[in-house]
């Protein structure tokens, strides 16, 4: 096996600047921090960077001080419906061999609308010790939040004695045109630093007034990895089923959500949350930090049906409860369990006034094509899936859904309308 380090970020469709570390026979963690914005000191004053940065960004010549390959990465879409742009670097050991050291990467993006306006952004890696006689590559990466539109971008990285490797490159974020209906989380041409964890907050979202078409939700998300036999809930897994509840959340006629995430392995209710303006995504995530993925209690060995028995007692309190809201939406990957819940029994609990809903999250469709224990739940109940694979499953599905929701509204309220004398 090559030595070399490499970030050891999750794989996703995002390049985080996470940490970075030694792979020998194992990888050695070692702290570095995320690109950030850099920011002026007074709103309207432009951004300090120190000249000889600048005098390299200006001039446009690429520099191999240190020999360094630079890979640009294309901008993608994300679930979170924003572009992911990027960088890959290769350094060969030998030139950061050493006792430790730090390698500071800055880099600019000019929007091709608002050149005289860039971003700037500053991201240090820390480097442990490297034996002189080293083989392989230092791998980096980082990455930008991008709206659509077309971008210049001017990289360069220095060690402590001053030392360059610097690259330039333009690139597109661009919809593919069956995708342009979408609106994306990001205006045109604007750049943004990338979160380095989903379960912030939304402070942009600012929902119009809409009277009678404001809605009411309840959302059941299974907070599970997509790999069944996976310990460990995967950062590529919590970002789209974060971006499935944003998205929700963002669209203009929902009023108030109500949240239960579980977890349907460890056969519990992980965090509540009740009917609120907003998900508490940090409160989310602190609740999260708590799952104990591929453990089973001693007393849950005994039973034989006990994840069958979890989803129908959900779905009983849960979904076919009084007070209901104008939805009842589950989210999450396929929950392929023994046994599903038989339909006797859910046609017992009762009609469900409100439509119910399931956006399942499945990155490989034709490898899992068949229905998973809550498709088979919500059909007791007449529900309405849709498979969320894409970034543009995720954005056309929940407008859909929204529709339908605002016509079922809008029925139930001209059937309850009292029938006026005139009209008998």
């Amino acid at each position: 096996m090559a030595s070399r380090f490499r970030s050891c970020s999750p794989v996703s469709t995002r390049f985080q600047a996470g940490v970075l570390g030694l792979l020998l026979t194992v990888s050695i963690a070692l702290p570095a921090r995320s690109q950030i914005l850099i920011k002026p000191a007074e709103p309207g004053d432009p951004v300090t960077i120190l000249p000889s940065d600048m005098a390299i960004f200006e001039s446009g010549e690429a520099r191999k001080e240190i020999p360094c390959t630079v890979t640009p990465r294309k901008a993608d879409l994300g679930f979170d419906l924003r572009f992911h742009a990027g960088y890959e670097v290769a350094v060969p050991l030998s030139e950061i061999s050493g006792d430790g050291g730090l390698l500071t990467v800055v880099f600019r993006v000019r929007s091709g609308n608002d050149s005289e306006h860039p971003s700037y952004f500053v991201q240090h890696f820390n480097v442990p010790a490297v034996a002189d006689d080293a083989k392989g590559d230092a791998l980096l990466d980082g990455t930008v939040d991008l709206g659509e539109g077309s971008y210049h971008v001017d990289w360069l990285m220095r060690d402590r004695s001053e030392h360059i490797c610097s690259s330039s490159w333009d690139l597109e974020a661009e919809l593919n045109p069956k995708d342009k209906p979408i609106d994306l989380f990001l205006p045109p041409n604007a750049v943004a630093e990338t979160a380095p964890q989903p379960f912030l907050n939304d402070t942009a979202v600012r929902r119009p007034s809409l009277g009678g078409d404001s809605i009411n939700v309840k959302l059941l998300v299974n907070f599970s990895p997509q790999d069944a036999d996976s310990a460990t809930l995967q950062r590529m897994d919590t970002d789209a089923l974060v971006s499935i509840l944003k998205a929700i959340q963002r669209d203009s006629h929902i009023g108030k959500i109500s949240l239960v995430a579980f977890n349907m392995s460890e056969e519990r209710i992980v965090y509540r949350q009740e009917t609120a303006d907003q998900i508490d995504f940090p409160a989310l995530g602190k609740a999260l930090e708590g799952m104990k993925l591929g453990t089973v209690s001693v007393s849950r060995l005994g039973e034989r049906q006990g994840e069958t028995n979890f989803l129908e007692g959900l779905i009983e309190k849960e979904v076919a409860s009084n007070g209901h809201p104008d939805a009842v939406i589950f989210a999450g990957p396929k929950a392929m369990l023994k046994n599903d819940v038989p339909q006797d029994d859910l046609r017992r609990i009762g009609d469900v006034e409100c439509p119910v809903f399931y956006m399942n999250y499945n990155l490989n469709p034709q490898a899992v094509p068949w229905k998973d224990s809550i498709s088979h739940a919500i059909k007791a109940f007449r529900g309405t899936e849709y498979t969320i694979s894409r970034p543009r499953d995720l954005w056309f599905s929940t407008s859909e859904m929204v529709n339908r929701i605002l016509r079922s509204k809008h029925n139930r309220v001209a059937t309850l309308q009292p029938v006026s004398a005139g009209s008998r």
